[in-house]
């Protein structure tokens, strides 16, 4: 089958700006983001370097794609859809890349094969940067093989077809941040307690009998870090995460504490240092309460 050739990206953040850099060059690309209404913002200048079409709005952007990546915040997943939707090119691909539950994909869905699109879900399933485009990714939808038959050529090397339903993907991989944000919120709260008796190191010791790891010092380290350094996106992904649980019938207790904490860590970047123990004394010296977002 062909490969996509003219590409629209919704969002130009992160994800976005590395999918650009990969396929400029493969396609022809446009991006539109809410912040390019600001020519000083950090999506508006990245737009000038990758050098991609930026459009005055989605439909815009949307202007005879065959291919649209949907690469926004999770809360603003409907929405987006409901933008591509006014201007959608019949028969053209929409790959939402978004952690939002498997409802909010559900919904997305449906906005997109009623103006006649393709809808494909997918589940990136590690950070963007190591891997990049060919990044791991679940693909859910009845036009998920289709879409991977052309975006493969394009270097989307680590998806997969995952599943026919719709959310199932979404499900996967917010289960699953259920479990690897929470612990890194759990390890946080009791280190943070922890250094505060003095026994950090006699608990981190103890945790090897549960779950043996070569140096849970340098985990624990880590997993604090991810949370200081991105909490902000992780406090939104375990929200939906809870989202996700309570659209199963179980009430999302730990994931709504876990998105608590992600944002609280967020507010607490300046405390990242290059050690545990250094991390976890500036912490404990900002006197800044333990306000969420």
């Amino acid at each position: 089958m062909t490969p996509f050739r003219r590409i629209a990206l919704i969002g130009f953040g992160e994800v976005g700006q590395t999918l650009a850099q990969d396929l400029v060059g493969k396609a022809h690309v446009a991006a539109w983001d809410i912040a390019f209404a600001d020519a000083a913002s950090g999506p508006s200048r990245a737009a000038g370097r990758h050098v991609v079409r930026m459009a005055a709005d989605a439909r815009d952007a949307t202007t005879d794609a065959d291919l649209i990546v949907s690469a926004v915040t999770a809360d603003q997943d409907l929405a987006a859809a409901e933008a591509v939707a006014s201007g959608l090119p019949e028969g053209a691909f929409v790959l939402d890349l978004n952690s939002c539950s498997p409802g909010q994909k559900v919904a997305a869905a449906e906005v997109i094969e009623a103006a006649g699109g393709c809808y494909v879900e997918a589940a990136v399933m590690s950070p963007i940067g190591p891997r990049r485009i060919g990044s791991p990714m679940l693909l859910g939808g009845l036009h998920a093989e289709a879409f991977l038959a052309r975006a493969a050529p394009l270097g989307f090397s680590g998806a997969r077809v995952y599943a026919d339903r719709i959310g199932q993907a979404a499900a996967t991989k917010l289960c699953r941040s259920v479990m690897i944000k929470g612990v890194e919120a759990l390890l946080t709260e009791s280190m943070l307690a922890a250094r505060h008796y003095g026994v950090e190191q006699e608990v981190l010791a103890s945790l090897s009998d549960l779950l043996p790891l070569p140096d849970w010092t340098r985990t624990a380290h880590y997993m604090i870090s991810r949370s200081l350094e991105h909490g902000a996106r992780r406090a939104e992904e375990m929200r939906e995460a809870a989202r996700t649980v309570e659209e199963a019938g179980v009430d999302g207790l730990m994931s709504r504490a876990a998105a608590a904490r992600q944002a609280w860590a967020a507010n607490h970047r300046d405390a990242l240092s290059n050690s545990l123990a250094t991390t976890l004394d500036a912490l404990r010296n900002e006197k800044t309460g333990e306000t969420s977002q």
